[in-house]
């Protein structure tokens, strides 16, 4: 009209949103066969109800708080969020939690405590629930729905936010495919069919409710979740509401949406501005009920939020095809208008207006995803500098390891050969002329271009002196293995097989660590690396004990005198002599007593017995994600008919304890101890865990 009202926000489309986020909900749980089965109800409302259903694609990582913040932010979290996830500060980016806030919204809570962590002021009234008991599947979302009869009574709120946990700590311990998940999904359909019901019988014109369900993430077919899997990324999206057309004909495929592109979505639904950072696009089905020119205005402001955050991050964005597309439809939106007001009701301003919709919605597809792909763009040169100066201090380190592990303990570095040297300088030329043609090629920003020369510089001679002093280091370690050695025995600098495969294991373990799968099953790790240890000190003890019984007169006439220097040695310069489990020889205690007692039998037998006690320990108790399931010896135990075998073990086992320690006990201490276990076993048996040797019926005993 006369006055151009673009500048306003448009009013809100729905009078209360209810958000219901279930921990890890896969797509296959509302659409496939789980949800007809599980769903009933849920699965009715997407097929033939007045509802929107999407599968909404998740990125990695695949964890609770990023995809809460991609939710609520509209953007793209890094992978950064994996480690904050533990400990969410507070989010400071524009949500669309902060604008309903400050539009006078009032936000209610119940679930994951992660959302109080992420919002700490925003709730008028909130209830959270940690999700670190894992083996917890009913509290944790009973505490949520305990307040769902008193909230939907009431009319003191505008969003209500729901997260769910239960599932995901079942498809934790269980998987996917557990018996567990079926009762867990029933469970989930009867408080979406409470809290719909409510809003439909609470609805007054002109404003309908409207309720939004989603997953955060997926899961994978062991029960986990953080990667980028099919089953981990794909989560379902629905939007029920009155408001919609109601389905007639039968269910297709869901359409693929971002999940993303929710915040903009709901921001267009709660009539707030779209949050300042967000990458989405509006999901249009939901606003389709409305005039044309309400949806062109709608997506229009979207677009404008999308080219704004393109213009903040791209220097050249007049070029960004995304950015044409936009221009172009904002003009036909323009011509568009003049109609319009021009009081033309005929067909032509109709499709003039689908078009006009087309072009935006093409152009908020190509902006979403160029932003998409900046933000998921990492500073590569940057992070391979911190790479190669990580590795250079670990091999110099790893190669200074067997002197620092001797009796005389030295760490030595030379750096004063490598800094005079001509590859030094060499090395510091063609690293500064790489860094020279990466600067000025680079055309995104790049943190170590934007540091000064001289910091630059300063760098660039850190990673040659690094690299000089560890190709020092490996000449010295080749010089000295070709020097005859004077007294093999004494020399500590060598590396036994066991040090290499201590070196290895721990080396690889930690190499394991990086795959989210070897953490679920890292006890399958330590198994595998104990075992090994154990084979091998076997190797070399039987080595040790046997192979020099053969030796001839004159090597153990050899190894006598080479005993004794070590004597003389260790008495004149306290030298420590390397302990047994190494391959220099073991024990010394003298050499003539060196192959001889009970102490050889005893080491021999040692590795045999850690290997049976560990294979013990390993049907004790099944655990990890692929296991857990399986029956053990912990279980066996645990179980009501074996209560008698747990008791004796029980009572044995304190016994034990008191036997072995009591020896440097006083009186008062014995006495204390002893009370002290046999306080340890009474609770026990209080509990109903264990029984008493007098015990014959639950009813004789007294808490």
């Amino acid at each position: 009209g006369i006055i151009s009202n673009w500048t306003k926000i448009p009013s809100p489309l729905f009078k209360k949103v209810v958000f219901v986020l279930i921990d890890a909900l896969r797509d296959d749980f509302v659409f496939g066969s789980k949800g007809k089965q599980f769903m009933p109800y849920t699965t009715q409302v997407v097929e033939k109800g007045t509802s929107y259903s999407f599968i909404s694609e998740a990125k990695p990582p695949t964890v609770t708080m990023p995809r809460i913040k991609a939710l609520m932010t509209g953007s793209i979290p890094g992978f950064i969020d994996v480690i904050v996830n533990l400990n969410s500060p507070a989010l400071l980016d524009d949500n669309l939690i902060w604008q309903a806030k400050t539009a006078g919204k009032r936000i209610i809570f119940y679930g994951d405590d992660t959302w109080v962590k992420l919002f700490p002021k925003h709730f008028v009234e909130y209830d959270g629930t940690t999700s670190f008991f894992v083996s917890d599947f009913t509290e944790v979302d009973d505490n949520v729905t305990r307040h769902l009869d008193r909230v939907l009574k009431r009319e003191d709120w505008d969003l209500l936010i729901l997260h769910y946990l239960g599932l995901d700590h079942i498809g934790h311990m269980t998987g996917p495919n557990s018996p567990l998940v079926g009762p867990k999904l029933r469970e989930m359909d009867n408080i979406l069919k409470k809290i719909h019901i409510s809003l439909l019988s609470k609805e007054e014109a002109p404003l309908p409710n409207l309720l939004v369900v989603c997953g955060d993430h997926g899961m994978s077919e062991t029960g986990s979740h953080g990667g980028s899997s099919e089953g981990e990324i794909h989560t379902p999206l629905l939007f029920i509401s009155s408001a919609f057309e109601k389905r007639n004909g039968p269910l297709t495929q869901p359409e693929l949406v971002q999940q993303t592109d929710l915040a903009s979505t709901l921001a267009v639904g709660l009539g707030l501005p779209i949050s300042r950072n967000s990458v989405g696009k509006l999901i249009l089905p939901v606003v389709g009920g409305k005039t044309m020119r309400e949806q062109l205005r709608f997506v229009h402001l979207n677009g404008f939020q999308l080219s704004r955050l393109l213009q903040e991050n791209t220097p050249a964005y007049e070029k960004d095809p995304g950015y044409e597309h936009f221009k172009i439809a904002e003009k036909s939106h323009g011509n568009w208008i003049k109609l319009y007001l021009e009081g033309n009701n005929s067909e032509i301003l109709l499709n003039l207006g689908k078009k006009v919709l087309k072009q935006y919605l093409k152009a908020l597809k190509t902006l979403s995803s160029s932003l998409s792909k900046q933000v998921a763009q990492y500073d590569m040169y940057s992070m391979m500098v911190g790479t190669v100066i990580i590795m250079e201090v670990l091999l110099l380190l790893l190669l200074s390891l067997p002197k620092a592990l001797s009796s005389r303990a030295e760490f030595e570095v030379p750096l004063s050969s490598p800094l005079f040297s001509l590859l030094f300088y060499l090395m510091c030329l063609i690293l500064c002329a790489v860094h020279v043609i990466v600067c000025t090629s680079a055309e995104s920003l790049c943190y170590f271009c934007s540091m000064s020369w001289l910091t630059a510089v300063g760098v660039m001679m850190l990673v040659s002196a690094l690299m000089c002093s560890i190709l020092s280091a490996i000449a010295k370690i080749f010089e000295n293995s070709r020097l005859p050695l004077k007294n093999p025995v004494v020399s500590s600098s060598s590396w036994s097989e066991i040090d290499v495969l201590i070196l290895a294991g721990t080396i690889g373990h930690v190499l394991s660590l990086g795959a989210s799968s070897f953490i679920e099953e890292e006890h399958q790790t330590w198994y595998f690396l104990i075992n090994t240890l154990c084979l091998a000190l076997c190797q070399e003890l039987c080595r040790n004990n046997f192979l020099l019984k053969e030796c001839d007169p004159q090597h153990s006439t050899t190894m006598k005198q080479n005993f004794d220097s070590i004597g003389e040695a260790s008495d004149c310069k306290n030298i420590d002599i390397p302990p047994a489990g190494n391959s220099k020889l073991g024990k010394t205690t003298s050499s003539a007593e060196f192959l001889k007692g009970s102490d050889k039998w005893i080491s021999l037998a040692s590795p045999w017995i850690i290997l049976i006690c560990c294979r013990l320990l390993r049907s004790l108790n099944q655990t990890g994600v692929q296991w857990a399931h399986r029956p053990d010896f912990g279980h066996w135990l645990t179980s009501s008919e074996h209560k008698s075998e747990l008791s004796f073990l029980a009572a044995v086992s304190l016994l034990m304890i008191f036997f072995l320690v009591q020896r440097r006990c006083s009186l008062v201490s014995k006495i204390a101890m002893a009370l002290g276990l046999l306080g340890v076993y009474s609770y026990r048996a209080a509990i109903g865990n264990v029984i008493f040797p007098w015990q014959h019926d639950s009813k004789d005993i007294s808490k």
